[in-house]
């Protein structure tokens, strides 16, 4: 007999404390084990499956494509990368996508494109990229270097040069770095995802948006965690009243496949030409297939609802016992607990619901468009779970 976990141990690399669920299907906002336990998921993969799992929509989509063209290099045309492309700049006002295959790569091409504006505009010496303590950007050496988070750069020494943090929220602060340094770009997450669930102050958010305007620096928006409706908002920045130069997303909008895309403006979308940058699978047919159902279904019904769960959400714990603080914005929720996060998650898979912790939070990240009597189910199982 096969036995999944002592072969995942033994040839796998050791990079995942997986828990010790081995996930089989699904439907929505629900996955089943291999014995058949039924559990209501509240982490959709990290965020990625907005639609939940095995969407009828979604996967239709893909098959559709699979039965096409699996892939083929972006030396040629494909409808699917095309569509999603228009369908972005069409929703969000911005001119140009590059499509990448993750989150970090998605942050890459951004970091190389306020470089290249900045040493194009200014020179060679404007490099320097300013990102937010506590935040989290990818785990490519350059994509660690920004970062804002000392535990995640052990071992991986020397890191990418041309990165300094700010604490977030701390405008002065990042002003005097900007001035300080021959200053590229500035990348912050309009929620702090990993970092413990953190939105950024609006005050903040705004300030630094017209500061960067006024020095011509390139502000990116990481929305990788944030994007594709997370929010209540189609990206999360969309809650602040400003534009980014750029804007970096992926996770959900690939509802299961892997796919990034890099959202750029007017004043950056020639920045990059021929040659400067490119992914062998980027723009994978197949992947913008599934992206193209996601984000055609994310209209202002689905984010009101969005909204409304959100607000459910917090009004049942924030008060509740064991419960310490809520963070967050839309369907991306932090609770500190009184208990350790950690014996919460396990008691509430224990019965029936997974949940995710960033640092010493309990996480929750459900589907976009989980029915309402799944979420209470999944709402009073954590409660009893605080106690």
């Amino acid at each position: 007999m096969f036995d999944i976990k002592e072969t995942d141990k033994k040839y796998v690399a050791n990079t995942y404390n997986r828990f010790p669920v081995e996930i089989v299907e699904g439907k929505g906002a629900l996955m089943y084990d291999k014995d058949g336990k039924r559990y209501i998921d509240m982490g959709t993969g990290i965020g990625v499956t907005a639609f939940g799992i095995n969407d009828d929509k979604w996967t239709e989509a893909v098959c559709d494509q699979l039965k096409k063209v699996q892939h083929t290099s972006n030396l040629y045309y494909t409808e699917p990368c095309a569509r999603l492309a228009k369908l972005l700049c069409e929703k969000t006002g911005y001119k140009k996508v590059f499509f990448g295959n993750s989150g970090a790569e998605a942050n890459e091409c951004a970091i190389k494109i306020a470089r290249k504006y900045a040493q194009e505009k200014k020179g060679e010496d404007y490099y320097t990229i300013i990102t937010l303590k506590n935040s989290f950007h990818g785990r490519t050496l350059t994509t660690l270097s920004a970062t804002g988070q000392d535990h995640f750069h052990k071992l991986f020494n020397p890191l990418t040069p041309g990165f300094v943090h700010a604490e977030a929220n701390n405008f002065e602060e990042l002003k005097k770095l900007a001035l300080e340094n021959k200053t590229a770009g500035i990348i912050m997450e309009a929620v702090q995802g990993e970092g413990g669930v953190n939105p950024l102050d609006a005050d903040f958010v705004k300030k630094t948006a017209e500061f960067a305007k006024e020095n011509d620096i390139i502000l990116i928006m990481d929305e990788v965690q944030t994007g594709n409706g997370r929010t209540g908002k189609l990206y999360g920045y969309m809650n602040f009243d400003i534009i980014p130069d750029v804007v970096t997303t992926a996770k959900g909008l690939g509802g299961g496949l892997p796919i990034g895309a890099v959202l750029m403006s007017e004043k950056v979308e020639n920045v990059l030409g021929f040659g400067d940058h490119g992914s062998t699978f980027g723009g994978n047919p197949v992947c913008c297939a599934g992206a193209i159902s996601v984000i055609e279904r994310i209209d202002e019904e689905l984010l009101s609802d969005v909204r409304k769960k959100s607000e459910y959400i917090f009004d049942e714990l924030q008060n509740a016992d064991g419960v310490e603080s809520v963070t967050g914005m839309g369907l991306m929720i932090g609770i500190k607990t009184k208990k350790p996060a950690g014996e919460v998650v396990k008691e509430c898979m224990e019965k029936g619901v997974l949940c995710l912790t960033a640092k010493d939070k309990v996480r929750l990240l459900p589907p976009l468009n989980i029915p309402m009597d799944l979420l209470k189910e999944a709402i009073d199982t954590i409660k009893s779970s605080l106690e």
